[in-house]
């Protein structure tokens, strides 16, 4: 689900202290939540090369297209990217994220690591027409029947390269919303699932065989 940028911009993100400078281009709330602690595997989910959502063969259809695009314009040459033609956001860091978690590479998509906090991860990359970062947070999200429950959302913030980036933002827009987002999402929500799955099945059979061990004792 689309969400306002106030969504992100509200809250006291670390990223607000260094990246000012970037336009809010989009904010999801993805489909997926878990406990206070579970934003690392979601970390490891985005960052693993297959078998990610990133991997679905629609995501990796569409991504093969932008990059044969960026070759026949130019788009991606090193001269283009970060630590070339834009200096990467790890150098704007405070001490203490510089020295604290990185958190890994994206493998299917030419994203690298920024930092990573016990809330937060922030990804980036660069080409020809834009800087942009994207930026995960795992904001608290209780219910009834779960207080301590959290839901991730994500942020795409991007620095447009003068008018080549603004018309190229503005020209990939719809294919985003009708294309990319929707499916990206299901896919992140689908593999959030099932990667809980074995967790939920080992907690319900230990509790299964605790439950006959007790009961064949009291025979």
């Amino acid at each position: 689900m689309r969400l306002p940028r106030t969504a992100y911009t509200s809250r006291p993100w670390r990223i607000h202290e260094f990246a000012d400078d970037f336009h809010v281009e989009d904010v999801w709330a993805l489909p997926v939540t878990g406990g206070p602690d579970e934003l690392e595997r979601l970390v490891r989910q985005f960052a693993n090369g297959d078998g990610t959502a990133l991997s679905a063969p629609v995501i990796r259809t569409l991504f093969a297209l932008r990059w044969k695009l960026g070759a026949l314009l130019g788009l991606d040459k090193p001269d283009a990217g970060l630590r070339s033609r834009v200096g990467s956001l790890r150098d704007r860091l405070p001490e203490d994220l510089r020295t604290g978690t990185r958190g890994p590479d994206l493998q299917v998509v030419p994203f690298t690591s920024v930092y990573q906090t016990h809330q937060e991860w922030v990804a980036e990359t660069a080409n020809r027409t834009c800087h942009a970062a994207m930026h995960i947070g795992w904001v608290p999200d209780p219910t009834p029947g779960e207080p301590d429950r959290h839901r991730a959302r994500m942020a795409v913030l991007v620095k447009p390269n003068g008018p080549l980036g603004a018309v190229y933002m503005l020209g990939i827009k719809p294919f985003r919303y009708l294309g990319v987002y929707p499916k990206l999402l299901n896919a992140i929500g689908r593999e959030w699932e099932a990667s809980r799955k074995p967790e939920a099945a080992t907690a319900s059979a230990t509790g299964s065989g605790s439950g006959s061990g007790s009961g064949s004792g009291t025979h």
